[in-house]
């Protein structure tokens, strides 16, 4: 030390100690902008169930969230964005339960049924039915919107589906040499089936919901249709 004055980081210190510096400052903000979004999330769905409206503006999400404007185009482009992250997250949660359910399962043949039933289960309970309606209704728009993201969101479902159909063809339950399709198939048909019901007034019948499930069961049991 020489008059008195500390010795300064050398260069390669000097460069490590300002590149920490960024990392904290944009972990800050990507913290704080990921508790915006999900802010914004769970605004849209409070003014969806409590409106009854699949399409509410960019004005009441943002009073809901007790946000501004400048927040939310900070994140989306479009209301349309706001509801594919809606989607998106409704599809995440979906899965965790589903997940759950297929786990529980004692046989492989077993947690195909499950995922069924528990697909089907989102029009039958309340309480699932009011969570489930935002972004099963809005699906096939986004759909036309957003394929490709749509498409990714889907597979958080149709993937665990595909991985019981597998392990129940091992099993010697199911009869399948397409799992991934098969998969697809009875998605779109149980999805379908709630997507209707979500649209109705009318409290859905729970023997027909079994019906689809015994159909869908019948259907996969029996193996690959026949190539002409």
């Amino acid at each position: 030390m020489e008059n008195g004055v500390l010795p300064g980081p050398s260069g390669d210190s000097a460069r490590n100690l300002a590149s920490r510096s960024v990392d904290r400052s944009l972990e800050r903000r990507r913290a704080a902008y990921a508790g915006e979004v999900r802010n914004l999330v769970q605004a849209s769905l409070d003014v969806i169930r409590q409106t009854g409206c699949l399409e509410p503006t960019v004005g009441e999400i943002v009073r809901a969230a007790g946000s501004s404007n400048k927040a939310f185009y900070r994140h989306f482009r479009s209301k349309d964005e706001l509801l594919l992250t809606v989607l998106d997250d409704g599809m995440g949660r979906l899965g965790d339960y589903l997940r759950h359910q297929v786990e529980s399962a004692p046989s492989p043949l077993d947690r195909v049924r499950a995922w069924i039933a528990g697909v089907i289960e989102q029009a039958l309970n309340a309480e699932s039915a009011a969570a489930t309606r935002p972004f099963a209704l809005s699906r096939a728009r986004l759909s036309e919107l957003f394929p490709d993201e749509v498409r990714q969101s889907e597979s958080q479902l149709t993937e665990l589906l595909c991985e019981a159909i597998r392990a129940a063809v091992e099993a010697g339950e199911v009869r399948s040499d397409e799992p991934e399709r098969d998969a697809a198939l009875v998605y779109n048909l149980a999805m379908g089936w709630v997507e209707r019901r979500l649209a109705e007034t009318s409290a859905p019948d729970r023997s027909e919901a079994e019906h689809l499930v015994e159909f869908a069961m019948r259907g996969l049991r029996g193996g690959p249709a026949r190539r002409g």
